[in-house]
């Protein structure tokens, strides 16, 4: 019998990874991406991209977009944009960073409401957003957002069919639970139960090749950074990212990566490093806990090297995946680093779970828009925010 892939779908990342130096940049950016061994993306911009569909609703126009990487399977994104907006005032741009959640059979479609939303997108934003569509309505305050797919998510998850044999002993187990239990689990949830398992096997891979499974996935988000920053209709002096969890940690590498970035939301995913050990360190993927990094950055010195920037942190007290000492600690810590400016630090606790709500998305709205500013007028109606032009 001959052995699966281990990197199903991604035969070709050795080979780019040959030919793709490390990001390069200012002090900030070099380090990290050393630390991460983030790949420097090839340059993408929209034109790179191509329109899947497009649907507009309630105020909103949605665009679904495909464009290549360079290696694995092509990414699909989704750009939602207020349908008023005047092609001659371009807007500021945020990137929406989809969680961890454990569900990597979907994407970031759970950030966006389409026609063609799935069950699986449904029951994340569900449990994890409180059914609200975080990037529609950051577009009806005025943003232009665009939602990716990051490396090992949705589009861009590795094929396990066949799973790889350690992976495929996990999956039996699964299957013999399921069987004894009566159940007959759906192609998204035996996915999920192998690429749980199967991330430490991309870890394993990414750090063979010379990177890391966060600078991978950190070399998706500024290729999809490059993308939304180069549309048109988009000011590429205001842009801002946004993240819950998993989604979190990659806003705050992303602020870190990047300088283009003016404004950023990490939600519940801040503590320090020190705070994660020995008890919370199986509360994790392999996004927070890169080999290594810990030896010269803690996290919120990854979250803080760029205090030009405006930065807001919500914590959850009641987190069950952080110690709260660790939350409060890197939060006075962050105060600190951000003392001297020009850029600000602020941090929000609230009580309660693990979770990014629609009180919590509100406060993360209205953040954005103090610091990036938008060209609608916003109103509420029935509860919601919604967004218009100014009269002229």
């Amino acid at each position: 019998m001959s052995r699966p892939s281990a990197i199903g779908g991604y035969e070709d990342w050795p080979a780019y990874l040959r030919s793709a130096p490390l990001l390069d940049g200012d002090a900030h950016t070099a380090r990290l991406a050393r630390l991460l061994g983030v790949p420097a993306p090839r340059p993408l911009v929209v034109g790179a991209a191509r329109v899947v569909r497009t649907w507009e609703d309630d105020g909103v126009v949605g665009t679904e977009l495909e464009w290549q990487t360079g290696f694995g399977p092509p990414t699909r994104a989704w750009r939602l944009a207020p349908a008023d907006a005047s092609p001659d005032a371009p807007l500021p741009g945020v990137l929406a960073l989809h969680c961890h959640a454990g569900v990597k059979w979907v994407g970031a479609d759970r950030l966006v409401r389409t026609p063609s939303s799935t069950p699986e997108a449904e029951r994340v934003r569900a449990s994890s957003y409180e059914g609200r569509s975080v990037a529609s309505d950051l577009a009806r305050r005025g943003f232009v957002v665009l939602a990716h797919d990051t490396f090992a998510w949705g589009s861009r998850r590795v094929t396990l069919d066949p799973p790889p044999w350690r992976t495929r002993d996990t999956l039996d187990l699964h299957e013999q639970v399921w069987a004894a239990g009566g159940h007959t689990p759906t192609a998204a949830e035996r996915y999920d139960a192998a690429a749980a398992h199967h991330e430490s096997t991309l870890a394993k891979a990414a750090g063979l090749l010379g990177t890391s499974f966060a600078g991978t996935v950190a070399h998706d988000d500024l290729a999809a950074l490059g993308v939304l920053s180069s549309m048109p209709d988009v000011d590429a002096g205001r842009l801002g990212v946004v993240g819950f969890s998993g989604g979190g940690g990659r806003a705050a590498v992303l602020a870190h990566l990047d300088p283009q970035v003016r404004a950023s939301v990490v939600v519940c995913m801040m503590t320090t490093f020190n705070s994660l050990v020995p008890a919370y360190l199986d509360a994790h993927s392999w996004l927070l806990q890169t080999p290594g990094l810990a030896r010269e950055l803690d996290w919120t010195d990854v979250a803080a090297a760029r205090t030009a920037h405006h930065q807001l942190v919500i914590s959850a007290e009641d987190d069950a995946l952080f110690p709260r000492d660790g939350m409060h600690d890197a939060d006075a810590r962050l105060a600190e680093l951000f003392a001297a400016g020009p850029g600000s630090h602020t941090g929000v606790f609230v009580p309660g779970p693990h979770r990014f709500d629609a009180a919590m998305q509100t406060t993360a709205g209205e953040f954005l828009t103090a610091h990036l500013g938008t060209n609608a007028v916003l109103w509420v109606d029935a509860g919601t925010t919604r967004s218009r032009r100014p009269e002229s």
